[in-house]
């Protein structure tokens, strides 16, 4: 909702006839003369590709990924293996399925348990030890009979903004205590946690490049239309590990992605302006 009274408010003030359109079904009701619907639906039926199935259905353009790079990459499970694929660094995983009974990875600890199909790193969890990683698979094995299992990277988490090709500013995220989860994304739910952002990252230009790249590869990789905002961990030796990457990013004027597009000289009015010409001059 943040997102999409945010991009109203700044589709309104570049003199764009935009009306909001609260999607609380699958049964879209659009009202007549709709041209275009710019999508801040985070997570799922928004940002898996349904929603844009439904738009497609009815012949309505909408914003950013389509139906299959939306898949894909909402699919932590999918996009690892297109990373695989295509040669993007990512941390080394493994997939555990579940039946009735909660099992262990074989990977080594630490390792973090995550649900390959959730967004916000709900069901995120990393653990080192035996006892804390059986009560991590349970948690994550009640979204889903799959589970995904990722070797843990120690290092600097950064985020990647990718716009019609053009690489953004590094995002450096520094979470004040612990990983950037629930609690440290949106400290204002629970009065606890909380997290700095330092843009463009305090990185040296060989680095910069290098994770940069990464990002750029793992948007490509993907097909992922228009826009994506690309989560890397960077290592202690300044290895570059991409995550994944999300289509449907935080858009008020602080999120991620508007932050290092303003650096990047874009604000939050014209951004949202470019996101629709993008789009329209796609699907139209």
């Amino acid at each position: 909702m943040a997102s999409g009274n945010a991009v109203l408010n700044a589709l309104i003030s570049e003199g764009l006839n935009a009306v909001p359109v609260d999607v609380t079904a699958h049964d879209i009701d659009l009202p007549q003369g709709i041209g275009l619907c710019f999508n801040t639906i985070h997570g799922t039926f928004g940002e898996d590709g349904e929603m844009q199935a439904i738009l497609e259905e009815m012949g309505m353009p909408y914003t950013g990924a389509g139906v299959d790079s939306s898949r894909v990459a909402f699919d932590k499970v999918s996009s690892k293996e297109v990373f695989v694929r295509h040669g993007v660094p990512t941390p080394s995983s493994e997939i555990v399925q579940f039946s009735s009974d909660v099992k262990l990875p074989n990977m080594s600890l630490p390792y973090v348990v995550k649900p390959p199909r959730e967004g916000s790193s709900v069901g995120v969890h990393i653990v080192d030890n035996e006892t804390d990683a059986h009560a991590a698979m349970e948690d994550a094995s009640n979204y889903g009979d799959e589970v995904l299992i990722e070797q843990f990277v120690s290092g600097k988490e950064l985020t990647v903004g990718v716009l019609d090709g053009e690489v953004l500013p590094i995002v450096h995220i520094a979470p004040r205590s612990g990983f950037y989860d629930m609690k440290n994304k949106y400290p204002w739910l629970n009065d606890e946690g909380g997290t700095d952002y330092y843009c463009p990252a305090d990185l040296d230009d060989a680095t910069t490049a290098k994770v940069q790249q990464a990002a750029l590869k793992a948007h490509m990789a993907l097909g992922i239309e228009i826009y994506s905002r690309v989560d890397v961990l960077l290592d202690t030796a300044n290895n570059p590990y991409v995550l994944e990457a999300n289509t449907i990013p935080g858009m008020t004027a602080s999120s991620l992605l508007p932050k290092a597009a303003k650096v990047a000289g874009y604000e939050f009015g014209p951004l949202c302006r470019k996101i629709v010409e993008l789009s329209l001059a796609m699907r139209t």
